[in-house]
């Protein structure tokens, strides 16, 4: 396969910014001459990356290389900070990381590599935030997709009166203690890290209130998917030992919730915690609903 890494100037996030994308395999009995002025162009899968990571991740750290290359698919790997693939205005000169990839990278890769751009040939997922990610894409613009999936990534449902509770307990918390106990946590499964990620999506919507009657609250929002007609296939899996989603029972209850609104998906759980283990298989599994199965393409060595 070719891997091909490149920066640009990206207008949406005001800065710098890394993508990779994986090309597959030229076969060794196609000259060159042949396979580059063909004019095939492929499935893309749209992979996004958790908290911590980048455009690297999910080459440094699964084998999506050799999965993609069995394909025949390309895979565009972005870089999205800790942003949540969400828009933030106030962050210094302003990073549009939602808008970024509707605007500024979908148009880019169709046009400079041979990727398909029919909705039935592109798909969309994510682990972790790269899961949020993915399901909030999807929400906005699901005729673009033709599949989506969320690793370890559930949402909240707020109408809970836990989940309520919480939200009105870091609502009222002062915003300097929130930031001097994150800045000592330890990775992101600190309450302080999660505390101030909350209260960063409420205060820039200006409030909870405001919050929670925006398109960043996607539990009710999962209401619009059931009104979609040819709705992207919608693929949730996790680890069933994973802390943050499963063993706390928020995902079993958002399949529930799925179901209750008639909504067609598919899910796996299998076992591991919140851990490249478990998105390595798991990545397969995705591909595999998709209808993007292994056929052994690409060069044996």
């Amino acid at each position: 396969m070719s891997l091909v890494h490149f920066q640009f100037e990206s207008q949406c996030l005001c800065s710098n910014t890394d993508v990779t994308v994986i090309l597959p395999d030229k076969p060794r009995d196609i000259s060159p001459a042949e396979f580059y002025a063909s004019g095939k162009k492929y499935r893309v899968l749209w992979l996004l990356h958790g908290t911590f990571g980048d455009y690297s991740d999910w080459l440094r750290k699964s084998n999506i290389e050799l999965y993609a290359c069995e394909r025949d698919l390309i895979v565009v790997m972005p870089s999205a900070l800790n942003a949540m693939y969400e828009n933030w205005s106030n962050f210094c000169l302003g990073y549009q990381s939602f808008n970024y990839l509707f605007d500024e990278l979908m148009p880019l890769v169709y046009n400079w590599f041979p990727a398909s751009d029919k909705p039935c040939d592109n798909f969309i997922a994510g682990l972790s935030m790269g899961g949020r990610g993915a399901l909030r894409y999807a929400l906005a613009h699901p005729e673009k997709f033709g599949g989506v999936a969320s690793m370890s990534y559930i949402p909240l449902d707020f109408d809970d009166p836990e989940n309520a509770a919480n939200l009105k307990r870091v609502a009222a918390l002062d915003r300097r203690e929130l930031e001097s106990h994150a800045g000592t946590c330890e990775g992101e499964f600190s309450q302080g890290a999660t505390d101030l990620r909350q209260r960063n999506d409420m205060d820039k919507w200006g409030g909870m209130e405001a919050y929670l009657a925006s398109p960043e609250n996607l539990w009710p929002h999962m209401k619009d998917w059931a009104s979609v007609e040819n709705a992207p296939k919608l693929y949730l899996c996790c680890g069933t030992d994973d802390p943050l989603m499963y063993t706390n029972g928020n995902y079993d209850k958002f399949l529930a919730y799925l179901e209750s609104l008639g909504i067609d998906f598919a899910h796996s759980e299998g076992p591991g915690a919140h851990e490249w283990r478990v998105w390595d298989r798991d990545i397969q599994l995705v591909l595999d609903s998709f209808g993007i199965h292994n056929e052994s393409r690409g060069n044996a060595f």
